[in-house]
């Protein structure tokens, strides 16, 4: 098993040379855009109360600077709602050449500004670019949702997230499964990021929604790295994957050359265009990055058969 180590103290000053893994840290993108959502767990809503400042420009700017720098990193749209304006989407599409992978975070909302066969037809035309789109469907409804028949059009790569919050009615659990099955759409149910610690992230004596997971489903195997894991599951030909990820993604750490490194795992381009190097806050020094050490990607199975 890894070994996590806590960030505490190192938010003040990092100071370190960078080290990410090959093909470099993955890119989040929020969109310069809202969404009409109030999920309870969302921590990004309160960052879109003022949109003073946003600018789609300074976002297009610096998604060129991160392929510059990493011409193999994946990117990732989230926000606020990357479809609630296709035609910003599109740009930022169209700015990431097709050596990267693209996935985008979303409601597939029902929304007045565009009608489904529009949302639709924009997955068409964009098909071989986006890698997945990541739908948010959870056991609680909190933002209206397009029919199932809709999610199941959609014409590039799905997968469906599912945020497990608080007190959970695990007895929903199968039937929200086989609600997805005539679609063939893996699910990927997550943890309550912000609860997460280094103490319980591969804790599975009490971790309660992993019990319930593995009462319900048949139990695959678990991969992880030092930031992040997944527990995997079948039911009935169908991929589950049950998410934990710390609410920090830099490890501060000793490589066997002496050199203390910053590791990043992520990047974030926020509203604004500036460039952050973990999700506290921190400015990326992109001059430094620039420079940045590469090692192979740490993630690999921990047990069990992963083969989906």
């Amino acid at each position: 098993m890894f070994a996590v180590h806590s960030l505490e103290g190192w938010l003040i000053n990092m100071s370190n040379p960078y080290k990410t893994r090959a093909g470099g840290a993955t890119v989040t993108v929020f969109v310069p855009y809202d969404c009409n959502n109030h999920c309870p767990f969302c921590i990004n809503k309160q960052e879109y109360e003022d949109c003073t400042g946003f600018s789609l420009e300074a976002i297009l700017r610096s998604i060129r600077t991160m392929d510059e720098i990493t011409p193999a990193c994946d990117f990732v749209f989230t926000g606020g709602e990357p479809l609630a304006n296709l035609d910003a989407l599109q740009q930022m599409l169209d700015a990431i050449p097709p050596t990267h992978k693209i996935y985008i975070n979303t409601t597939f909302p029902v929304q007045q500004r565009y009608s489904a066969e529009e949302m639709i037809a924009f997955t068409e035309k964009n098909k071989d670019k986006i890698t997945c789109m990541n739908i948010s469907r959870h056991l609680v409804k909190y933002v209206e949702e397009s029919p199932d028949e809709v999610i199941g059009r959609i014409a590039c790569r799905t997968r469906i997230n599912c945020v497990l919050y608080k007190h959970y009615p695990a007895d929903k659990l199968p039937a929200y499964v086989e609600r997805f099955l005539p679609y063939g759409i893996p699910i990927q149910f997550r943890y309550d990021y912000t609860a997460t610690t280094p103490e319980n992230l591969y804790d599975e004596k009490d971790d309660r929604i992993l019990a319930d997971l593995r009462r319900m489903f048949t139990y695959k195997g678990l991969d992880g790295c030092r930031m992040r894991n997944g527990f995997h599951f079948e039911y009935k030909g169908l991929h589950l994957t049950y998410h934990k990820t710390l609410p920090y993604s830099t490890i501060v750490e000793t490589g066997e050359d002496g050199v203390t490194y910053d590791i990043l795992y992520d990047i974030l381009i926020k509203q604004n265009g500036d460039i952050h190097s973990d999700w506290t806050g921190v400015m990326l020094d992109v001059e430094k990055y620039r420079h940045v050490t590469f090692e192979p990607y740490d993630l690999r199975v921990l047990n069990g058969t992963i083969d989906f």
